[in-house]
C-alpha cells in the first residue's frame, strides 16, 4: 500500500478536527494558501511544518491506518456519487469523469427519478430549472454540496442546506465577460441606430440620410456598480476613447485608478455621463435609483443601459424620459417582469430589447459548468469551499453563541453602510468580552457583507474576499471591554474617503442588538426595523419640530433615542436614533431639511 502524501494526511486531519483551511494554518504556522498547496500535492513542507503537524495528530489521536493514497478525502471503499440533474456539457462532465472510484449520473440517467438517484449521493449540481427545496433534500441524508451553475440561487433553499449541513456553491462572475460584451454592443447599437438601419433595410428602404449615428470617442460613460462585470465593461470601455467615471461605496480608489476609473458620487454619474450603464444588485437602496427625479438631473440626451436589473429602473420615468427627449436612447435587457407583457417600450425606436441574454453564450454557459464543477469536486476532494453563499459548518454549541452576534455584526454593519460615510477604504473590526474567545469569522463576515450590502454577489462565505478584491484593507483586533454594562461588544471603524466613521453595539438579553455609540457620541438605541438617523446642533427645539414634522407626515415613532457630544467643542452636534413603524418616505425626508439646526437625516433599513 502506497504510504499517504503530507498533503492527503491534511486532508483527513482537517475533517476529523472539523476544521477549515485557514484554521488548520494557524495551528502549523503557515499561511492558508499553503495549507491549499500542500493539499493539491504542489510543494514540500518545511521540517518544522511536518513536526507541528504530527504533535497535532498525536495529541488529538488521528491515525491514518485505515486510508489509502489516492482516495485521502474518504476512508477506504468509499466513493462519491455526483448528480447532475441537469443538462451539462461534456467538459463539466470531464471534470467529474476524469476522478476514478466515482459514480456520475447525467440527467438523462435517473430512471427511478431525482430522490431516488439522491439517496446516496455526495453532489447534486444543477443550473436554474430543478427546485432543491428542503424536501428534495430530505431524499438526500448523505449529501455535502450543491453545486449551481450560474449566480441566482433562487431554486435552492439555502437555510435548509445550511441546516442539513451541505454547502451551497455558484460561480459569480463566470458570465461578466459576456455581460459586458453585450453592454458594450448596445452602446454601439444605441450609437449607430443599428437596429433601425437593420429593419428599414429588411424593409427594402435605403435610409441612409436619417440614420446619421455618433461615436463613442470623447463621450463620457457613467458606469453605476464596479463589481467584476462593471471592471469588465471599464476595460473594453477604454478602447474606444471615452471618459469612465464610476460610482461604487464599496471599491477603493486604487481599484478604481487601475482601471482608468475616475470615482465619483451618484449624483454626479448621473449629471456627467453621456451613457448610464447599471451594474449593482437589487437592494432597497437601489430599487428605482434610475426615476423621475435623477432622470431629470441627467444630462439631457444620455442614453441608458441595463442589463442588470429591471427593477432598477422605473418603467413610466424612463418612458417619459424617452418621449421628452431628456433620454436619447436606451437598451434594456432586464424587466421587471420577465418576460415583459405588452411593453410600453416597445414601440419606441430609439428603444432596444433583449430578452435576458446577457450572460448567454455559449463560452459563458461552459465557463459556469466547468467552473462549478471544479469547485465541487475541489470541495468534495480537498474541502476547498468556494464561492459558498450559505454559512460554512459550527458545532452546535459555537452557533448557538455566536448567532446573536453574527446577526449584530450584519446590522451594525448595515446600519453603518446607510448612516455612516461612503467610499470606504478600509474596516476595523474590535472584539470585547466573549467574542475575545470566539471563532470570529463569521461575526467579521457577517459585518463585511452588512457594509457592503447591495455589492455584486457579497454573502457571509466570500465577504472578505470580495473586500479585498475590491482593495478595502480588514483589520481586526480582541481587546478587554472598557465600556461597562455590557460586557460583550463589537466596535467597527470605518476609513472612507470622507473620513473616519465609528460604531460600537452589543447584544441584550441574550438575542436584542442595540447600537451603544455612532461617531463618538453615547447612544442606546435598536438595530431592528425602519430607523431615521438625524445630526443636529445642539440647540432647543430640534427634537420637538422632528416629531412634529413625523406626526404630520403620517409616520409613527415607536423609538425616540437621544446622545449628544462629550468632547467639549462648540456648537455641540447631537444626535437621535428614531425608530418608527414603517420606511420613512422621501417627502418626509425632505420635510425634515426645513429644520434650520439638523445637519442631516438619513433612513436606515434593518429588517
Amino acid at each position: 500500500m502506497a504510504e499517504l502524501s503530507f498533503g492527503e494526511k491534511l486532508v483527513i486531519a482537517r475533517r476529523q478536527l472539523d476544521l477549515f483551511s485557514y484554521q488548520m494554518a494557524e495551528l502549523l504556522g503557515v499561511h492558508p494558501n499553503s495549507i491549499t498547496k500542500y493539499e493539491r500535492g504542489e510543494g514540500k513542507p518545511h521540517a518544522a511544518v511536518v513536526r507541528m503537524f504530527d504533535l497535532l495528530c498525536e495529541k488529538h489521536n488521528i491515525r491514518f491506518d485505515e486510508f489509502e493514497s489516492g482516495s485521502a478525502a474518504a476512508p477506504k471503499g468509499e466513493k462519491m456519487k455526483i448528480v447532475l440533474a441537469e443538462k451539462v456539457s461534456p467538459a463539466t462532465l470531464a471534470v467529474f469523469q476524469a476522478e476514478p472510484g466515482w459514480e456520475v449520473l447525467t440527467h438523462d440517467q435517473l430512471p427511478d427519478g431525482l430522490p431516488a438517484a439522491l439517496s446516496d449521493a455526495d453532489a447534486l449540481v444543477v443550473r436554474s430549472a430543478v427546485q432543491a427545496d428542503d424536501a428534495l433534500m430530505e431524499h438526500a441524508p448523505k449529501l455535502r454540496v450543491i453545486g449551481r451553475a450560474g449566480v441566482g440561487v433562487d431554486n435552492i433553499d439555502a437555510e435548509a442546506a445550511t441546516r442539513r449541513g451541505i454547502v451551497v456553491m455558484n460561480t459569480p462572475g463566470a458570465n461578466a465577460v459576456a455581460v459586458a460584451e453585450l453592454t458594450i454592443g448596445l452602446m454601439l447599437a444605441l450609437a449607430r441606430k443599428l437596429p433601425t438601419a437593420n429593419a428599414t433595410m429588411h424593409a427594402g428602404k435605403w435610409e441612409k440620410k436619417s440614420l446619421q449615428g455618433s461615436e463613442l470617442r470623447g463621450k463620457t460613460l457613467g458606469i453605476l456598480g464596479l463589481g467584476r462585470i462593471g471592471l469588465e465593461v471599464a476595460r473594453r470601455a477604454r478602447a474606444f476613447g471615452v471618459e469612465i467615471i464610476g460610482s461604487d461605496p464599496f471599491v477603493s480608489a486604487a481599484v478604481a485608478r487601475e482601471n482608468g476609473i475616475r470615482l465619483v458620487t451618484v449624483e454626479e454619474l448621473f449629471a456627467g455621463s453621456d451613457y448610464l450603464t447599471l451594474h449593482v444588485g437589487l437592494t432597497p437602496q437601489t430599487h428605482s435609483i434610475v426615476n423621475a427625479k435623477t432622470i431629470a438631473a441627467m444630462k439631457k440626451g444620455v442614453r441608458i443601459i441595463n442589463c442588470a436589473r429591471g427593477e432598477l429602473v422605473e418603467d413610466e420615468a424612463l418612458l417619459a424620459g424617452l418621449k421628452s427627449g431628456q433620454v436619447a436612447g436606451a437598451a434594456l435587457d432586464v424587466f421587471t417582469v420577465e418576460p415583459p407583457k405588452d411593453s410600453p417600450f416597445a414601440s419606441l425606436e430609439n428603444v432596444i430589447l433583449t430578452p435576458h441574454i446577457a450572460g448567454s453564450t455559449a463560452e459563458a454557459q461552459e465557463a459556469v459548468g466547468v467552473q462549478i464543477a471544479m469547485q465541487v469536486r475541489e470541495y468534495l476532494k480537498l474541502g476547498v469551499v468556494q464561492n459558498a453563499v450559505n454559512l460554512p459548518s459550527l458545532s452546535h454549541e459555537e452557533y448557538v453563541h455566536l448567532a446573536p452576534f453574527i446577526d449584530l455584526a450584519g446590522r451594525l454593519g448595515a446600519f453603518l453602510a446607510q448612516a455612516g460615510k461612503s467610499g470606504i477604504e478600509g474596516i476595523n473590526l474590535t472584539y470585547g468580552g466573549a467574542l475575545t474567545e470566539a471563532k470570529t469569522d463569521l461575526v467579521r463576515n457577517a459585518a463585511i457583507e452588512g457594509l457592503l450590502q447591495g455589492s455584486e454577489n457579497v454573502n457571509r462565505i466570500n465577504a472578505l474576499a470580495v473586500a479585498q478584491e475590491r482593495g478595502i484593507r480588514v483589520h481586526e483586533e480582541k481587546e478587554e471591554t472598557r465600556r461597562g454594562g455590557s460586557a460583550t461588544l463589537l466596535a467597527i471603524e470605518l476609513h472612507t474617503a470622507g473620513g473616519r466613521s465609528h460604531a460600537t453595539a452589543t447584544v441584550i438579553h441574550g438575542e436584542q442588538p442595540r447600537l451603544l455609540e455612532f461617531d463618538d457620541i453615547d447612544i442606546e438605541a435598536p438595530l431592528e426595523g425602519n430607523l431615521l438617523v438625524c445630526r443636529n446642533l445642539d440647540v432647543p427645539g430640534v427634537i420637538g419640530k422632528i416629531g412634529t414634522i413625523l406626526g404630520e407626515q403620517g409616520v409613527n415613532i415607536a423609538n425616540f433615542a437621544l446622545g449628544r457630544e462629550r468632547s467639549g467643542a462648540k456648537p455641540v452636534k447631537a444626535l437621535a436614533v428614531v425608530q418608527v413603524d414603517a420606511p420613512v418616505p422621501n417627502r418626509t425626508l425632505e420635510a425634515l431639511k426645513t429644520i434650520e439646526a439638523l445637519l442631516e437625516a438619513k433612513p436606515v433599513q434593518l429588517g
